[in-house]
């Protein structure tokens, strides 16, 4: 909301057209003044109309005739330069479909008397509220100025954080953060378009901003540490280079190193941190039959929290010779233990081969090392810090699923405990720091199939009110489940070439079908469609490089190179 009256569009916005037609639902008609050219899909342009001001975007340009005949001769060659002009500028004309998502009451002229007045009885301004009526015909049209784009979008700041600029007159678009953390967001576009840049961007304001902490599965180990890019072989500034003291990178697994690097402590998981839901869970991974579900409970039963590591003892096929020469199963086998407890031997037996991947990983102890344990990732971000979980080697499916299931199911159950004290006694028990996980190739995770089985569905639905959030990055939104897509609040999409992902990333939208043009004609990289509940109406825009420059802006260096400093002083 504002807190000081609102002005009229900047005197640099450029007039663009006056309103010709339209309606409420769909969109207004304007017809354009200025050459199309000068006018982009995604443009975010003003409507002034009386005492009110309408905020929208560009997302059609439409040539038109007075005459088809006019259109369909062309006359150049058979009159004077001139008079072709003024031929043209009267028969053919361009109009843009303007899709309106603001309005605000914005009183008189200012400098008049009834302004003056129209001020004391709107002290705070004029209330931007969605639009809910139309503008007058002929209203003005203008681009929208850079005081235009910070009444609606707000002033940089650490909460405001800008994510780009607009593409035509560069005016910064922050997004904020402290509303971006409140719902799971997600980042989206195809291979090559820069999600992994545009994801330290976003996760460097976060650690800035300091009033959540983050955790990052980082599958592919390139948020933590430097790196090179794959594509143009140039250094990649790491989080961990950047803030030192507030970033902890954990790897997986006893001895592991990042990019040579020894990581701040290294994560095992305790054989008593799994449990029958996360096997269930590897189905598909370890071609897991019908039976699992029945022998794992049996197991649960006959072992409790032990199951895995006295599962993990047994053997298969190990036999004796009893007192009459009969050959039976040992006691420490898997036949034994099935026949003792009534379950079937060849599906607990086909489970133990198939669970024998999980037996053999390294990163699985009976009692881990103090300080190597889940507990000590939850300390971590409970204390304000942020964690960055390198996989290392373990870089397969496999290892990825098992892992962030069974770490991020126990931080939702650390949460849930905090929040539920908090709420019990408020006197004494803080709230529980806001926690966003990030959650890369979230599709491996977030599929129909797996969706009802992983912490993270449950997260996207439920863990808003835990101060537990989702950042989903994925470049085939599409093979996300519906229903984690309709709980993602903020939406940042680059370029998608495939028809389902655009259906994907836009479904649940209002103005799906207006903002699908903008989506699909974004340019391959460094160009973004930003919407949803971080932003007050969606609006393309040039993305931020992740370079120097940026970190010099993020943590407010003013140290310039000569190059820079030349530059300023105008050579």
């Amino acid at each position: 909301m504002a807190t000081q009256p609102l002005t009229v569009s900047d005197p640099e916005g450029q007039p663009i057209g006056y309103v010709v037609g339209g309606s409420l639902q769909s969109t207004l008609r304007v017809r354009l003044t200025v050459p199309p050219q000068t006018i982009q899909e995604g443009s975010f342009v003003t409507i002034r109309s009386g005492n009110w001001q309408f905020y929208g975007t560009v997302v059609d340009l439409q040539l038109g005739a007075t005459d088809p005949r006019f259109a369909d001769e062309p006359s150049e060659a058979r009159l004077p330069r001139g008079l072709v002009d003024l031929l043209h500028g009267q028969t053919l004309y361009t109009n843009l479909e303007v899709l309106p998502k603001l309005m605000a009451e914005i009183g008189p002229e200012p400098g008049t008397p009834d302004y003056e007045a129209w001020v004391r009885e709107h002290p705070e301004g004029g209330r931007i509220m969605s639009v809910r009526t139309v503008p007058l015909h002929h209203a003005t049209v203008r681009l929208a100025g850079a005081g235009d784009v910070a009444e609606i979008f707000g002033e940089p700041s650490e909460r405001n954080f800008v994510l780009g600029y607009t593409r035509e007159q560069g005016h910064p678009i922050p997004i904020d953060l402290e509303k971006f953390v409140q719902r799971s967001a997600g980042i989206f576009g195809a291979t090559g378009t820069g999600k992994s840049f545009l994801t330290r961007m976003i996760l460097a304001g976060l650690i800035k901003y300091d009033q959540a902490s983050v955790l990052v599965f980082d599958m592919h180990n390139e948020y933590g540490y430097d790196d090179i890019a794959s594509d143009s072989h140039e250094p990649v500034i790491g989080l961990r280079t950047k803030f030192p003291a507030k970033v902890r990178v954990v790897g997986l697994g006893q001895d592991t190193r990042i990019h040579g690097r020894t990581p701040d402590f290294n994560l095992v998981l305790a054989e008593r941190d799994l449990e029958p839901e996360d096997i269930e869970m590897l189905t598909r991974e370890l071609n897991l039959k019908e039976t699992t579900p029945t022998t794992l409970a049996a197991l649960v039963q006959s072992f409790g929290d032990r199951w895995f590591h006295e599962f993990r003892q047994m053997e298969v096929g190990a036999e004796e010779t009893d007192e009459n020469g009969k050959k039976v199963p040992a006691p420490n086998s898997v036949a034994y233990w099935a026949n003792s407890v009534g379950t079937n031997v060849m599906a607990a037996e086909g489970l133990h081969n198939k669970l024998r991947r999980l037996f053999e990983k390294p990163y699985i102890l009976p009692n881990p090392p103090e300080g190597a344990t889940i507990q000590q990732v939850i300390k971590s971000l409970e204390a304000g810090q942020h964690v960055v979980l390198s996989f290392g080697k373990f870089e397969s499916d496999l290892d990825y699923l098992l892992v962030t299931n069974v770490l991020t199911r126990h931080i939702r159950e650390a949460w849930v405990r905090k929040t539920e004290a908090y709420r019990a006694d408020k006197s004494k028990n803080p709230p529980p720091r806001p926690l966003v996980i990030v959650l890369e190739e979230a599709h491996k995770l977030l599929n129909r199939d797996l969706a009802a089985q992983t912490t993270f569905s449950t997260i996207a639905r439920e863990m808003r009110k835990y101060f537990v959030t989702l950042l989903v990055v994925d470049q085939r939104p599409s093979q996300i489940y519906d229903e984690v897509m309709s709980q993602l609040g903020t939406r940042i999409s680059g370029w998608l070439g495939d028809e389902s992902d655009i259906h994907a990333v836009l479904s649940g939208l209002a103005d799906r079908d207006q903002l699908r043009g903008m989506l699909t004609h974004l340019q391959p990289r460094e160009e973004v469609l930003v919407m949803g509940w971080g932003m007050p109406m969606a609006i393309p825009i040039r993305s931020r490089r992740y370079d120097e420059r940026f970190w010099n802006e993020v943590l407010g260096k003013t140290d310039l190179s000569i190059e820079e400093g030349l530059q300023k002083l105008g050579f």
